[in-house]
């Protein structure tokens, strides 16, 4: 069995907790919300692991990255797997409803379904599962929470999300600066 290895990056939208194996990313928790996550009993913390993902992260929070080029170990259901696979095509900026997600995958009654292999993505942000909305263009769940995804669609200049407000905003001139 491989190591686990993790590292902490201090980000725009708080505190991530990055997890994989080798040069494959598994693991992108969001640290700042109600339920952080403690590395398992056994990983290995190494920062040079994350050297990759890191920068990409960072290149995406100053709005220079559109896609990651990371390697990527995701463990799901075959299910879990395609829906993940599938919210890797929604392009920069541009957001889908969790109905039109079922729909692309041959599964339009599977809206449900859908929606929960979308809340277990293991890698939210470089997967991008906050491109997923309401079929109202309302924000729906998200493991970062609400304000979080608002921002990350309005750093991407998601225009169809109901109806901005002054926050997503000023969110958005916020997000691109990130600790050093």
């Amino acid at each position: 069995m491989n190591a686990i290895y993790w590292h902490e990056i201090d980000s725009p939208i708080g505190r991530l907790l990055l997890a994989g194996e080798r040069d494959r990313l598994s693991v992108i928790h969001f640290q700042t919300t109600a339920r952080p996550r403690s590395p398992e009993p056994g990983w290995v913390r190494k920062a040079s692991m994350f050297d990759v993902a890191t920068r990409q992260l960072h290149e995406y929070f100053d709005g220079k990255r559109h896609a990651f080029d990371l390697e990527l170990a995701m463990a799901g259901t075959p299910f879990q797997l395609a829906v993940w696979s599938a919210l890797r095509a929604i392009p920069y900026g541009e957001t889908i409803s969790y109905a039109e997600l079922a729909r692309r995958l041959g599964k339009p009654r599977a809206v449900r379904a859908v929606g929960s292999a979308n809340g277990a993505n293991p890698v939210p942000i470089v997967v991008p599962c906050h491109r997923v909305i309401g079929s109202d263009g309302s924000l729906t769940g998200f493991g970062g929470g609400l304000d979080v995804k608002r921002r990350l669609l309005a750093l991407e200049g998601a225009t169809n999300v109901g109806h901005p407000t002054r926050d997503l905003f000023e969110g958005a001139a916020q997000i691109g600066r990130h600790p050093t």
